[in-house]
């Protein structure tokens, strides 16, 4: 099993690793000192060592801040978790924050005093995080001071090592490009940029530029190392050489000179000495290495990380790896349907034993190489926890009467694949169906959408509100992340959001995920992932326009649509969308139970 449950975060013991953190600011002469859930990549995920901010506070989100004063403390995270954090830390100790009602910058403000001194590790801050940081301190006189050593790895005894995993080629076959194609298409558009020379932070962005792949995180296929990319094609990678075999080196060849980790920040240092124009993404790059190619003599260039657009707009080959890895993902998670029909009612079914069951019928295809996060399996009220991570202490049994929603993914060689289900376990309520219906009418509509090049995810966000929102309902969280092509499961730059400016391609591919939540009772999502598909001309139209076809392939459970709320069009979309997974998916079952199930889940509405 790729997924555990059991949960070593343990809010009891906030109280005094805070008194030792703060300790150790009196020492140093510090008002307080910024723990992010980061690491020095600024992904979304990171290995265990990382994870600082779980330590301290309890909290296990993907993302979040605490901030730890002389005597105030606080944890700030968004709309996806602001029920989970507390329950998960010490509100004795830390006062919990939405970071849009309440900012970081603003609580700093306010609780800060003239003269006080902010302690930050510079590895765990972008460049434009620290930009913000020192607006808002602004006017206070405190001032934001960098360290040499994280203060939390000063006390954490039983800190976990670096990660070490192999890395292992990702063919050309599979890739659709050969890593020396990538960096010669790359490589110009730094010289269009005017750019010598531009350093790669992200881990994802090296794997898909040099066609490697690891697992120095969970779930996730990533090499942590970083890169300095030229403008005339030649690259640095800058990795533990324990971590690659003699069949890794031999695929780099002579695409990439190969330094250890220790070598960055000197080759950093050489790149300013000739005074090199280098490119970073403030995003995304660590403060420490800015500071340190200015304090060096480089001419740093902000910009985009170059790799992050060509990653996101998938090629041919990774397109129909896409599909491939879908169907295959597809007839596990129906036999895992049916499967849940048959027990849940019985009250045989826990939440882990779902996830657990899930799982193993994924690993059944004889393709997976692991989940693509931890199964986010959720009975009644845990449902509406919108990040829920179930463990041996939270589980509980699926009961008759509630809903369960299961949002789970699969890595394959050949694709990511994530996708969400809810499932009514017996007889739903009437409120239960007209939530789930209005759900369904934003996924459809969003997956039936058709606009003009150029066209941002936040100007097609409403699309999959807009039937929530004539009933006075919303939901907390964007509608679609990018997702790559086994690498991570959310990826940039595109996104369906309010904040997602970054115009949708032909390639890219989303997931179209809106959800409804009743805090204490149970949650909706409907999630299929979709690939942006290239502009055509619509019968009788005058512009060609941009698309969606849906990746993702299992049953939207009809127990919970009320079909009154469904007009034509959406009828007609949802079972067409049945007809195809029926078709496809029927064939690549065995047992006749699980066809007749699949059969029945598809029936026309």
């Amino acid at each position: 099993m790729f997924q555990t449950y059991d949960d070593s975060a343990d809010p009891t013991l906030g109280a005094a690793r805070v008194a030792r953190l703060r300790a150790l600011l009196k020492e140093e002469g510090l008002a307080g000192f910024l723990i992010p859930r980061a690491d020095e990549h600024q992904g979304e995920y990171v290995p265990p060592r990382a994870e600082r901010l779980k330590w301290l506070t309890g909290f296990s989100g993907s993302a979040g801040m605490a901030a730890v004063l002389e005597e105030k403390a606080a944890v700030f995270v968004d709309g996806r978790y602001t029920l989970q954090v507390r329950e998960q830390v010490d509100t004795e100790i830390f006062e919990t924050c939405h970071m849009v009602d309440m900012p970081l910058g603003t609580w700093l403000a306010k609780h800060l005093k003239g003269g006080a001194k902010l302690a930050y590790d510079p590895w765990l801050h972008t460049v434009d995080g620290v930009a913000r940081l020192k607006k808002a301190l602004a006017g206070t006189g405190a001032e934001l001071v960098p360290v040499t050593e994280n203060l939390i790895d000063r006390i954490w005894e039983d800190q976990p090592p670096p990660p070490a995993a192999k890395v292992e080629a990702h063919s050309a076959e599979l890739a659709g490009e050969a890593a020396q194609e990538k960096l010669a298409r790359v490589a110009k558009v730094l010289e269009d940029k005017k750019a010598d020379a531009a350093v790669l932070t992200m881990p994802d962005s090296i794997a898909w530029l040099f066609n490697i792949r690891g697992g120095d995180v969970s779930h996730t296929p990533l090499p942590l190392s970083f890169s300095i990319l030229r403008a005339d094609g030649s690259a640095d990678l800058f990795i533990d050489s324990a971590k690659l075999s003699d069949e890794t080196r031999a695929h780099l060849g002579n695409v990439v000179t190969l330094h250890e980790p220790d070598a960055f920040g000197v080759n950093l240092g050489e790149l300013g000495e000739s005074g090199a124009h280098v490119q970073i993404d403030p995003a995304s790059c660590a403060d420490w290495i800015n500071s340190k190619l200015l304090a060096s003599g480089a001419k740093v260039q902000h910009g985009a990380d170059p790799c992050e657009l060509p990653k996101a707009c998938k090629n041919a080959r990774e397109v129909q790896g896409a599909k491939d890895a879908h169907e295959r993902d597809g007839a596990a998670l129906v036999r895992f349907l049916a499967w849940l029909d048959a027990h849940a009612p019985l009250g045989e079914v826990d939440e882990i034993s779902a996830a657990k069951q899930l799982e193993s019928f994924r690993a059944e295809t004889g393709a997976l190489k692991d989940i693509s996060f931890d199964t986010i399996s959720g009975a009644g009220e845990h449902g509406a926890v919108v990040h829920y991570r179930v463990t041996e202490a939270t589980n509980r049994k699926l009961n008759v009467g509630e809903l369960y929603l299961v949002d789970s993914g699969a890595q394959y060689l050949d694709g990511t694949t994530d996708v969400t289900r809810t499932i009514a376990i017996g007889k739903p309520s009437a409120e239960m169906k007209d939530r789930f219906t209005r759900v369904l009418k934003g996924h459809i509509a969003l997956s039936m959408a058709r606009f003009p090049e150029g066209t941002t995810g936040a100007q097609l966000d409403a699309l999959a509100r807009m039937a929530l929102w004539q009933a006075g309902l919303d939901f907390d969280h964007g509608t679609g992340h990018g997702v790559g092509s086994y690498l991570s499961v959310h990826e940039g730059p595109q996104r369906i959001s309010k904040a997602g400016h970054e115009p949708l391609r032909p390639g890219m591919i989303v997931s179209n995920e809106p959800g409804y939540y009743k805090t204490g009772a149970y949650g909706i999502r409907i999630e299929n992932l979709q690939v942006v598909t290239p502009a055509a001309m619509i019968d009788g139209g005058e512009r060609p326009m941009l698309g969606f076809e849906t990746l993702t392939l299992a049953p939207i459970d009809r127990r919970l649509i009320d079909p009154a709320l469904l007009n034509a069009d959406e009828r007609a979309w949802l079972n067409a969308y049945h007809a195809r997974v029926e078709k496809v998916l029927k064939e690549k079952l065995t047992d006749g139970q699980e066809q007749a199930w699949l059969s029945e889940a598809c029936r026309p509405v």
